[in-house]
């Protein structure tokens, strides 16, 4: 039975000296750890100290928190047909905490009250996927790769209260994004990595303690949660690539955003040529449509004159079209002056 109410315990790491810490950690003792994650890049993490567990590692103990609201939660799932405990995070009270050395939180969505944190002597560790202080927020996947990005990657950091992503680093790992890098690609390489990383925080816990980085605040970038609206595309300020990045960012995701003969399209895949030359003269009419029955390419002008060809698309939510598809059904009934996206 749970009790209702505990008394927070002072972290180890705030109330010892430096030389009793060399002593305390001479005598490193196993972990209990309480794992807060709900989705897919949470699971990597949860299933690297699950192992970590099971082959007698640094992790003594572990249990799981998470939303049981969240529909098809592979968390949820994965932790039953492990046997590990669960507990729902809208009934999970300090208490459960204060039974734990250690709190671990992956992709959970939600902001850690001060009372939780209190109650772990070791403290909370948090997997973000970016270089921060860079890309600090909900959504550092997709912004990285909407905003061009070359390089990202995986930080371990201790957490903080009251705030997203502000905590101290232990320790990160740097990966490329190549210029057809998907989101899906690279959302599942960073949630593998930070797995690893992750483990091998808590299995040198104290070493990394000793380690730590402040982030400098001045260098913050931000990456806010995604709402429809970043779907959307304006043709006269987008530039081919600006329009690419988007829709690698959001792949898997929900599709671009446009408008035909006042009809909301999809636009579900696409391709760019990045060899293409910028024109000296950008297009008179920024997402002008132009089909070649040739190649049967369907392509699109963006504001910066350079085009992307339209692999799949659908319109007013009906069934998705090839390129050659839009064309016969649709582009090839209008006049030259209206085959544009609005």
């Amino acid at each position: 039975m749970l009790l209702s109410r505990v008394r927070p315990r002072r972290s180890i790491f705030r109330s010892i000296t430096n030389a009793s810490a060399q002593r305390h950690f001479a005598n490193v003792s196993r972990l209990k750890v309480l794992f807060f994650g709900t989705d897919h890049f949470s699971l990597p993490s949860l299933k690297s100290i699950h192992t970590n567990l099971v082959n007698n590692g640094r992790v003594e103990r572990l249990e799981v928190v998470t939303s049981f609201k969240a529909a098809k939660n592979p968390v949820k799932q994965y932790s039953r047909a492990a046997g590990l405990p669960l507990h729902d995070w809208a009934a999970c009270t300090p208490a459960t905490a204060g039974r734990f050395d250690l709190g671990v939180v992956v992709s959970f969505g939600h902001l850690i009250p001060e009372t939780f944190i209190d109650c772990f002597d070791r403290g909370m560790l948090n997997v973000h996927a970016s270089l921060l202080p860079k890309l600090r927020g909900a959504a550092p996947i997709v912004h990285a790769i909407a905003n061009g990005e070359q390089r990202t990657g995986i930080s371990i950091m201790r957490i903080k209260p009251k705030q997203f992503d502000v905590g101290e680093i232990l320790l990160q790992s740097a990966v490329s994004i190549g210029r057809d890098t998907l989101m899906p690609e690279l959302h599942d390489r960073l949630a593998a990595i930070g797995a690893d990383c992750l483990v091998t925080c808590i299995e040198d816990l104290e070493g990394y303690y000793q380690r730590l980085t402040v982030q400098n605040d001045a260098e913050a970038t931000y990456a806010p949660k995604i709402d429809p609206k970043f779907a959307e595309i304006r043709w006269h300020q987008a530039t081919a690539v600006s329009v690419y990045d988007r829709y690698r960012a959001l792949y898997g995701l929900r599709p671009l955003l446009t408008n035909f003969g006042g009809e909301l399209v999809k636009l579900f895949k696409l391709s760019f040529d990045s060899t293409q030359s910028v024109p000296a003269v950008p297009a008179d009419r920024p997402g002008q449509l132009e089909y070649s029955k040739r190649s049967r390419q369907l392509l699109v002008r963006c504001g910066d004159g350079r085009a992307l060809e339209l692999l799949q698309l659908s319109v007013g939510g009906k069934k998705t079209l090839s390129g050659q598809d839009f064309y016969n059904g649709f582009l090839s009934k209008v006049n030259r002056s209206d085959r544009y996206f609005k």
